[in-house]
């Protein structure tokens, strides 16, 4: 079995694929040949170092081998993983103090809100590349996405090539982790069920595993009376989402609040990213990203004061000291259904709706449960969404629709659109200077646009 990971020099990404698939009984089973490929040959030697180890310590029969060829990569692969980014932090801050700075509430800047149409432009060119030559090489191998944002860059793959792709994403776990601790009971003793679109999926089923009780009742009863300061960055958003709207929402507030209007009275979103205006634009030649923070608890008064990207990588271990232990991440599930016919939980996969959700477009990309049927993922049905939620999460499937138009006809009057529907902006004007600002500032990186 030749499984191939692309954008290989991330610590994080490759060393938890690396792992996981080291650690799987019935891949080893199949003879497994692991390739790694990045454009960055410094840190591919490096994965590559810790992937021979993990096998020795493992006393593994896999093979390994790098390359900085896609086609090498991709040829005869059964199952491709891929996770990139180019310049990731730079041009994150763009795609979220851009539309601040015009005035629109954008939060985050990474999946929804104008920032996160920005990202998803500059993300279709690369991973596009990386799908035709799928199509080329592999036509049969399944593509496994991490790249962000899932939702937008699988309904461009599975619009314009035959590849196989799944989206792939750890928010549901965030948010079912959410509701075991306003539970108080352990994860292994719920029966969950969430759909909707990557970072912005509602939990329609909350039962106790073994009795099938409706622990939703409960849930609204201890939510109540919670704590609002506890973990405000966290859930906030989330409990007040849930009073409105009847559904616990996963995964976080930064990422739900991409998609709301009214988001950042909930979020505190001055905080993502920081620069002093006065210090002149923070993407001039030879200036440095802004600081990004992420999390609330970064600004905490009782930590030192220190940069926290620097006082974080202080904190993290190296490759070798990491446990190997498997992780949540659903890849290597996948790999060891559809590949060896265990079947495993799929709790939450991007793919074409197919009827899974009610009343949405078949083609659009969705977030729901799956399982394998003849060797290929299909989502697994679920109730329609209340009207509400239905109606949020069904705008964001026309704006998908249209910048997958804007990118494939180049046009920017489509993705005018794609932006001037979407609930954060609520100014033509300042939408068509946002728009020309982050066309010109990514103009090396973004697809041209007429």
């Amino acid at each position: 079995m030749k499984v191939t990971l692309i954008g290989a020099g991330s610590r994080e990404f490759a060393g938890t694929i690396i792992r996981d698939l080291l650690l799987s009984e019935p891949i080893a089973g199949k003879g497994l040949d692991i390739v790694l490929m990045d454009i960055a040959a410094g840190p591919l030697a490096e994965m590559e170092g810790y992937a021979r180890g993990v096998i020795d310590r493992l006393g593994h029969a896999a093979s390994v081998s790098t390359t900085t060829d896609l086609d090498t990569a991709v040829t005869g692969a059964d199952f491709v993983v891929t996770a990139i980014e180019v310049d990731r932090y730079r041009y994150w801050s763009q795609d979220f103090t851009v539309p601040r700075t015009f005035g629109f509430r954008q939060i985050y800047g990474e999946n929804g809100g104008p920032g996160g149409l920005f990202h998803a432009l500059r993300q279709f060119g690369p991973l596009l590349e990386i799908a035709r030559a799928i199509e080329r090489l592999a036509p049969d191998a399944l593509f496994l996405n991490f790249s962000n944002p899932e939702h937008k860059v699988c309904e461009a793959i599975t619009r314009l090539t035959n590849v196989k792709v799944v989206g792939l994403c750890h928010g549901y776990f965030q948010g079912a982790r959410q509701v075991s601790a306003l539970l108080d009971r352990p994860l292994d003793e719920l029966d969950l069920a969430a759909a909707g679109i990557n970072h912005f999926t509602w939990f329609q089923r909350i039962r106790d595993r073994k009795t099938g009780e409706d622990l939703y009742p409960r849930l609204r009863e201890l939510e109540h009376s919670a704590n609002w300061v506890s973990d405000w960055h966290e859930v906030g958003l989330s409990r007040i989402l849930f009073r409105r709207f009847g559904l616990w929402p996963s995964p976080s507030a930064n990422h739900i609040g991409e998609y709301l209007a009214w988001a950042d009275d909930y979020v505190p979103a001055q905080l993502q990213y920081f620069h002093d205006p006065a210090d002149g634009s923070p993407w001039r030649e030879g200036a440095e990203t802004p600081e990004w923070y992420y999390e609330i608890r970064f600004a905490d008064t009782e930590r030192p004061f220190q940069s926290p990207k620097y006082a974080q990588k202080a904190l993290e271990d190296t490759l070798e000291d990491r446990p190997l232990v498997s992780s949540e991440e659903l890849a290597i599930p996948i790999i060891e259904w559809v590949a060896c016919g265990v079947e495993r939980d799929l709790p939450a996969v991007n793919l074409p709706n197919r009827g899974a959700i009610p009343g949405l477009p078949d083609d659009m990309v969705v977030e729901v449960a799956a399982r394998v049927e003849g060797g290929e993922l299909v989502p697994i049905p679920v109730e329609p969404l209340p009207e509400a939620v239905f109606a949020m999460v069904r705008l964001q499937g026309s704006i998908h629709k249209l910048l997958v138009e804007a990118y494939v006809e180049q046009s920017k009057a489509k993705l005018l659109q794609a932006i001037l529907l979407d609930p954060v902006v609520d100014s033509h004007n300042r939408a068509v200077a946002m728009m020309d600002e982050l066309l010109e500032l990514q103009k090396d990186i973004l697809p041209p646009l007429r």
